[in-house]
């Protein structure tokens, strides 16, 4: 039980694996771009690609390896709105950069 009196079960666990599931789509994604990226041949736009998407995955991977090391205590802290936002705007970056490489 906390100090508040909540029991919180085994929520943290479950957060933590949806965290881990989703650093390894998102891993599984980001080498997908970069293989469609440089699917041709290695050009400047495929390489300008591949080192966005290189860099939005470490940003999502940063947030989501201090969420999952923050929910191994028993009262664990709230996500802070700073590391929201960034795994949102990691998110819709990729999702352009995925967008950008169809065309």
């Amino acid at each position: 039980m906390t100090a508040d009196g909540r029991d919180p079960g085994l929520q943290p666990e479950r957060t933590r694996l949806a965290w881990r599931r989703t650093t390894l789509s998102w891993t599984v994604v980001a080498l997908l771009a970069g293989r469609q990226a440089l699917h041709g041949g290695p050009t400047a736009a495929g390489v300008l690609a591949v080192a966005l998407s290189l860099l939005a995955w470490l940003g999502f991977l940063t947030v989501a390896h201090r969420r999952v090391a923050g929910m191994g205590t028993v009262d664990p802290a709230r996500l802070s709105p700073r590391h929201a936002l960034t795994a949102a705007a990691c998110t819709v970056a990729l999702a352009v950069f995925a967008a950008t490489m169809l065309f």
